[in-house]
């Protein structure tokens, strides 16, 4: 649940000449933290605190002492925030930057879901609402989804929500049959099986590097799986000098500062469009970043008794992550 706060594009007359070194000022003032994604643009991830994948951001979200928390990422994160840190304020600066695999999941019709399997433990990606993770006993991430599954005893039935393409792949890795939520993520779905392989051709020497998102005929070329994170990880790792990125290319960003002598190419979507790039986290730029530190608005609010339920399943994830 979002305060219903109206954002309007900012005029060239509200902004300062030095964005960057404005938000600098702001972060001290208000001792405010940047959280921010690696699927966000350039310049945020050039002014965050912080930037990593929905693990990494809800141990940060959780460990902090900063007063104001800016999250530069979709709505579900900063939820998560506000969940993990209810006396602070919580920033998104654009109420409308929402998410696809989040949407797939209304809180409604998951409810029905599971109350016709009453027996079933309910394990949901972070990716999610508030209110799916107060209808869940543990949450997951991408790249603790297969530890996390594999802790629970193996005679324990268990709805895997909302990704469908994660679930398959944590079934793959753990021989664990689950019961999956339909849902998916619009940016992880365009990829072109037909076009990754003949991008491979042109660059025989690159290995693919995939997200579990991905559906299966994608994963199936990859020369490596994982979050957002364990894919910068083992770009670093390897002995390969040049890597086909099968996730939001938001994440090359941060490839290119790393290994500036290594090449990155991102995987193709099915169409013409910049379609492998998530249009809700690209809804956040660093001119909304600054208004909404400057108006402390558009803030994440939570009913309490939503959030001390979601509480407690992202607090079993987090006790449960090595």
């Amino acid at each position: 649940m979002f305060t219903t706060v109206p954002f309007s594009q900012p005029s060239q007359s509200q902004l300062p000449d030095d964005l960057f070194e404005a938000i600098a000022t702001l972060k001290q003032d208000l001792n405010a933290v940047i959280l921010a994604h690696y699927y966000q643009d350039p310049d945020i991830q050039d002014v965050a605190d912080y930037i990593g994948d929905s693990l990494g951001l809800s141990r940060q979200a959780a460990q902090t002492d900063a007063e104001v928390i800016v999250f530069a990422g979709v709505h579900f994160m900063a939820e998560t925030a506000k969940i993990l840190n209810p006396h602070k304020l919580v920033l998104l600066p654009d109420l409308e930057a929402g998410c696809s695999l989040a949407d797939s999941c209304p809180p409604e019709a998951f409810a029905a879901f599971k109350a016709a399997h009453p027996d079933h433990l309910v394990v949901s990606y972070i990716n999610c609402t508030a209110a799916i993770k107060a209808m869940s006993d543990i949450i997951c991430t991408s790249s603790n989804a297969v530890d996390i599954v594999n802790q629970i005893p193996p005679e324990q039935p268990i709805i895997f929500a909302p990704d469908r393409n994660l679930g398959r792949y944590v079934m793959e890795q753990t021989g664990r049959e689950l019961l999956l939520w339909d849902g998916s993520c619009m940016v992880h779905e365009n990829f072109s099986e037909k076009k990754l392989v003949q991008l491979h051709v042109q660059h025989p020497e690159a290995e693919i590097i995939a997200h579990p998102e991905c559906e299966t005929p994608v994963l199936r070329h990859a020369n490596y799986i994982g979050s957002t994170t364990a894919l910068l990880n083992y770009a670093q790792q390897s002995q390969h000098n040049s890597f086909v990125v099968a996730t939001e290319p938001g994440i090359i960003h941060q490839m290119q500062k790393a290994m500036p002598d290594k090449t990155f190419i991102a995987a193709p979507p099915t169409g013409t469009c910049a379609c492998n790039e998530c249009p809700h986290m690209r809804l956040n730029t660093l001119e909304k970043l600054y208004l909404a530190m400057k108006q402390r608005q558009p803030e994440i609010t939570l009913p309490e008794d939503v959030r001390l339920a979601a509480l407690k399943p992202i607090e079993r994830m987090l006790a449960m992550s090595r």
